[in-house]
């Protein structure tokens, strides 16, 4: 809702885009149609490095860009909201390559169609919660639902693997990081130790 102010120009949602304190990016069928400023200095890339790119870009491997965007297709589905804290990979800079930890959010236009149309924001967490072990794939997944405190069994159901697999790469997170618990993992991952 636009509260009218005497005297003032109308807003200039353009300007507003641009320069919001979040990175933005209006997405169609998963490629990237616009995207703010924000974005562009997460990501190290340029606006015309971006636009018209597929998001798999942004993620460290194929499999993650693809097992993402079928485990939020159900969710976008039914609430037409999702987020969650990922892995992410910057496209360029000096930078280029590094994966950092980054809070994603985004709505789908149309539920019936999540990934038809959407708006999305990424929030860079990497100064609070660095990457300080390199991860497969797999580990990156597993560790973001361990930072949203799921179960070996619900991180099972929301991947589509087994707990008994979800154990297997718990156990080489601990190792990867000289973590003796669960939540001496959790406060590594999240920059605490």
């Amino acid at each position: 809702m636009v509260i009218p102010v005497p005297n003032a120009a109308p807003p200039d949602y353009r300007l507003a885009f641009q320069l919001a304190p979040v990175g933005l990016i209006l997405s169609l069928q998963r490629r990237i149609m616009d995207c703010n400023e924000r974005v562009c200095e997460m990501f190290g890339a340029t606006p015309a490095e971006l636009i018209g790119q597929s998001f798999r870009i942004l993620y460290p491997s194929a499999d993650e860009y693809e097992r993402t965007g079928a485990r939020i297709t159900p969710i976008l589905n039914t609430h037409g909201l999702y987020a969650d804290n990922r892995v992410m990979k910057r496209v360029g800079g000096p930078r280029r390559g590094e994966t950092f930890w980054c809070h994603v959010t985004g709505r789908a236009i149309d539920r019936e169609a999540p990934h038809a149309a959407g708006i999305w924001t990424f929030e860079d967490l990497s100064a609070h919660r660095p990457v300080a072990a390199p991860l497969t794939a797999r580990e990156r997944e597993v560790a973001a639902q361990l930072l949203r405190g799921l179960t070996s069994k619900e991180i099972g159901r929301v991947l589509g693997i087994s707990h008994r697999t979800v154990e297997i790469y718990r156990a080489r997170l601990m190792r990867k990081y000289r973590s003796g618990t669960t939540a001496e993992l959790v406060q590594r991952l999240t920059g605490g130790l």
